[in-house]
């Protein structure tokens, strides 16, 4: 058996992560890499944005559909998107790992292979530059991102205004379509996950696959909203419908969308999550920046946070792991 081979608890800590830092890059921002206490970091803006995120196993992925490297890829892709919303740059991401001992080590080197390109992929000069690795019997993910304004003012969810154009960057609904076609088609007679097969796939339905499993949202747009006028922004992780009321009640106003301006099933873009697009107000008669479409308008708070086609939205709910989600709430 090579050191490839062998598990985390055979090899210890110290072999570990010698092993998944040869794997990382640097990222343009580093003064003091991983190695010390704590990464240092080149911030000229003097104001840093910073924001944690936690994969488990179980109720966010399962080993039976997701590889190493998309664990890597999906667990750097969520934390760019929220730092994006913002309107700033991602620079540096810091991974926290707790593992069981009997997991190989191949699926912890695979998921640095992965957090790094996805980082050069989606957010280029920004890298992995610490973190920490603890055993529990649960596989889990927790991934701090951090990024800079370059000089501008963040863009929050609690600014939208009545008549702000209301537009999306990125996908709806295509990684709940991957969702449902991994509940739908690769678990056994008791429900159990088991391995994927993309040769008995349509393409459509592995094209939704690799949104589920190894989602690109626009980093770049992020900034790019902020410096075209962006009165509010934020990541649609748990569904279009969810996050929207979520911006509608930081901003006291109600969002108006549009389900044709959706394409596709709208229903499943309302609803689905995990796609991590960019919703943005902008003030009316600008110009969205490249990579943005208009999907509905801003109104004065009425009865309910979401209408869709100027109808409460009575569909679905997004993700919420505590309780079920009400369109009337806030």
């Amino acid at each position: 058996m090579t050191n490839h081979d062998q598990t985390v608890g055979a090899r210890g800590e110290a072999a570990v992560l010698a092993a998944i830092l040869e794997r990382l890059a640097p990222s343009s921002r580093a003064i003091i890499g991983p190695g010390d206490d704590a990464a240092v970091l080149d911030a000229p803006s003097g104001r840093v944005v910073a924001t944690v995120d936690t994969l488990v196993h179980g109720p966010d992925f399962r080993l039976a559909w997701s590889n190493g490297y998309d664990l890597g890829w999906k667990s750097a892709a969520v934390n760019l998107a929220d730092v994006a919303a913002m309107g700033a740059r991602p620079i540096a991401l810091l991974v926290a790992l707790t593992v069981p001992e009997e997991t190989p080590l191949r699926l912890l080197t695979d998921m640095a292979e992965g957090l790094r390109d996805a980082c050069a992929a989606l957010a280029p000069g920004c890298a992995v530059e610490g973190g920490d690795l603890a055993v529990s019997p649960t596989l889990t993910i927790a991934v701090t991102a951090l990024g800079v304004l370059d000089g501008a003012q963040p863009v929050l969810r609690s600014g939208a205004r009545p008549g702000d154009v209301l537009a999306l960057a990125g996908d709806a609904g295509r990684a709940a379509a991957g969702l449902r076609v991994l509940f739908d088609s690769f678990r056994d007679a008791t429900g159990t996950p088991i391995a994927i097969d993309e040769s008995s796939l349509a393409p459509e339905e592995r094209w939704a696959l690799g949104a589920q499993l190894r989602p690109e949202p626009p980093i770049s747009l992020g900034a790019a909203a902020a410096r075209a006028g962006a009165t509010a922004m934020m990541d649609v992780s748990d569904g279009l419908a969810l996050d929207a009321s979520r911006m509608a009640t930081a901003s006291a106003v109600t969002l108006d969308i549009s389900a044709s301006a959706l394409g596709g099933d709208p229903a499943t873009a309302l609803a689905g999550g995990e796609d991590h697009a960019l919703l943005a107000a902008f003030p009316s008669g600008g110009t969205l920046p490249d990579g943005f479409r208009r999907i509905g308008t801003v109104r004065e708070r009425g009865e309910v946070a979401v209408l869709v086609d100027g109808a409460p939205y009575t569909g679905r709910g997004g993700w919420d792991p505590y309780r079920e989600w009400d369109a009337t709430q806030g």
